[in-house]
């Protein structure tokens, strides 16, 4: 069952709010993402379904929104450097998805994303737009402070930063106790490098036709 998500009449109470993230995350431990349902978070969080159809569309959005972030991803604060913006990025998302309850759900979720068109789309719109926005907003101050000559390709650098933590985390499973500071400066190095150098030609280079090269290298008449 799907619901339109829309908040109407007064403002959310944030007791609900964390009453529900508590609940999911409990659930998570107990029954897993499988065995999960809105009614059974309803029930553990001693409320309504309507209360958390008014906030969430579907249980997908709901278990995102507890236990990786809401729809709001506040930018970190101006530290004034590019570097130190994006060591204060990197600390929030590895901090998001290092949280247990992240690890339990976020694989699973990941998964029905891929194989639902509709819910990528509206998952798309919820959470990674407003991710894109705030790289976006983070990266316009290295611009204004004449650290970036350019504006970076802003959804390259979103799957790049937030890809090399869920690889991180997810696939090598290393530990992201330095995390932060090393992609922050690996990026950092990039952005630097890429704004200096003129931007590439979008022609392919001609591949030889290898039947034209000798076994030596020289090519042949």
């Amino acid at each position: 069952m799907e619901h339109n998500g829309q908040q109407v009449g007064r403002p959310r109470d944030s007791r609900v709010d964390e009453a529900i993230t508590a609940a999911v995350r409990k659930l998570l431990g107990e029954v897993g993402y499988a065995g999960l349902t809105v009614a059974a978070v309803a029930e553990c969080a001693g409320i309504g379904k309507a209360s958390i159809y008014r906030r969430y569309a579907t249980k997908h959005e709901m278990i995102f929104a507890a236990v990786v972030h809401g729809e709001v991803l506040e930018v970190p604060p101006d530290t004034g450097s590019l570097l130190g913006d994006l060591t204060a990025l990197a600390r929030v998302i590895v901090g998001h998805l290092s949280n247990p309850a992240a690890a339990g759900a976020l694989m699973s979720l990941l998964g029905e994303i891929a194989a639902d068109p509709t819910l990528a789309e509206r998952f798309t719109t919820t959470f990674v737009d407003p991710e894109r926005a705030g790289n976006a907003e983070l990266l316009e101050r290295a611009v204004r402070r004449g650290e970036l000559e350019r504006l970076p390709d802003i959804d390259l650098f979103h799957a790049m930063f937030g890809g090399t933590v869920l690889s991180w985390l997810f696939i090598s499973h290393h530990d992201p106790h330095d995390l932060p500071e090393r992609l922050a400066r690996f990026v950092c190095a990039a952005l630097r490098s890429a704004a200096h150098q003129p931007l590439p030609s979008d022609r392919v280079p001609a591949v030889a036709d290898e039947r034209s090269v000798a076994p030596d290298g020289r090519s042949r008449p």
